[in-house]
């Protein structure tokens, strides 16, 4: 038996399924992007910064939930002059999430629970850290067609 109590066949056949469904809602999602729901690259943010969407990932969280995470490259957060610093950049991270995360959700048949939009200064790999790169994280709960700040 495992710590938690499930036998290792059970155990594997769970952890089996999780991997499953990470993959299907990935067919998913990359389904809906393939629909169209892409987004307007080339307009400005509230800060007149401009991004690019890296990637965008549907990521099943350990008690079911679903995120979508937006990450975009963000060039202008890089330190120096005329930086877009964070107190600027939230509003430009509430503004992705209401024009390319609620388009996504619309054609996605996903039940998104939350959606996390990060900026960063140059290209990472999802999960990897590099000392020397500038990220923002901000997260959105989908709620009533707008994207409602939460605490992350």
């Amino acid at each position: 038996m495992t710590p938690s109590g499930r036998s290792d066949a059970r155990a594997f056949a769970a952890d089996r399924l999780l991997k499953g469904e990470r993959m299907a809602l990935a067919v998913a999602l990359a389904a809906a992007l393939s629909v169209g729901v892409q987004p307007a690259a080339a307009d400005p943010l509230p800060s007149g910064q401009m991004v690019e969407l890296i990637e965008s990932i549907l990521e099943a969280q350990p008690n079911g939930d679903i995120w979508l995470r937006l990450r975009y490259l963000a060039p202008a957060i890089a330190p120096g002059p005329g930086a877009v610093g964070f107190d600027t950049a939230a509003d430009d991270m509430l503004a992705l999430c209401r024009r390319d995360g609620l388009a996504m959700l619309q054609e996605s048949s996903a039940a998104i629970a939350l959606i996390v939009v990060s900026l960063a200064d140059r290209r990472l790999a999802f999960g990897t850290s590099d000392p020397d790169a500038v990220q923002y994280f901000e997260a959105f709960r989908p709620e009533n067609d707008d994207c409602i700040w939460e605490e992350f």
